[in-house]
């Protein structure tokens, strides 16, 4: 660029098109370290080693949180954990990570396990699964969506329970491809992060070779809560 017939170092750079990577955040590509990320009228700067991170004056404070979890989750995955979209009760301490799409019913299964046996419920959103020698654990967030339950504990995974709205309750152990399939869609994948997603399906492996996964075709009553209870304490009890 010319002014005045000297050259100036002045340059525009027209940024791709945004790529929408979670919670409703957008992501654009920038020459050299730095990332950009949007929500509604909100930017968030990250170094491009995640390390630091600068977010802009907010329009709508609520957008904090979205921010925030990604990038608690850049850092996390890195360590070894993988985020789900869940609910976690622990009866008696062992973890029950209840799968679904919004709406199926996590968190009632939850509050039917605190109500009939007792269970604490960790988290009724979103868990965070880290392998911890030859199994898992699952840890609380501080983020719960619309569910009330936010406990700052961790406790080792049992089983993974997906959820399917039915008339009569049912419970099968899933196998092979049949388990992938059902767990996936509740894995929050890091697309934004160099090696993200990799890394992220191979924490799933193991994961899903670690713990068990049923399939739970309930209604909101004590039934589900026995028949879940004979199928995962009952197999762990016979071993």
């Amino acid at each position: 660029m010319e002014t005045d017939g000297r050259k100036s170092d002045l340059a525009v750079t027209l940024l791709s098109e945004a790529e929408s990577v979670c919670y409703g955040v957008q992501g654009y590509s920038w020459p050299g370290t730095s990332q950009i990320f949007r929500t509604e009228a909100d930017v968030m700067l990250v170094s491009g080693d995640w390390s630091a991170g600068r977010i802009l004056p907010l329009e709508n404070p609520r957008n904090l949180q979205a921010f925030l979890i990604q990038m608690f989750y850049s850092t996390a995955v890195r360590r070894g954990l993988l985020q789900l979209h869940g609910a976690l009760a622990a009866p008696e301490g062992r973890g029950l990570l209840f799968l679904g799409p919004s709406g199926i019913g996590k968190t009632t299964q939850a509050e039917l396990w605190n109500c009939h046996r007792g269970a604490v419920i960790v988290n009724g959103d979103l868990v965070f699964a880290q392998e911890i020698g030859t199994g898992f654990l699952g840890w609380g967030t501080p983020w719960h969506g619309s569910s009330a339950y936010c406990e700052n504990i961790g406790v080792p995974l049992w089983a993974m329970i997906v959820l399917k709205q039915a008339e009569h309750n049912a419970i099968r152990r899933l196998e092979g491809f049949e388990k992938v399939a059902a767990v996936s869609g509740s894995v929050f994948y890091p697309r934004w992060l160099d090696g993200g997603m990799e890394l992220c399906l191979y924490l799933l492996d193991r994961l899903l070779g670690r713990i068990p996964v049923y399939e739970l075709s309930c209604r909101p009553d004590e039934e589900a809560v026995r028949l879940t209870e004979e199928a995962v304490f009952g197999e762990y009890k016979s071993r």
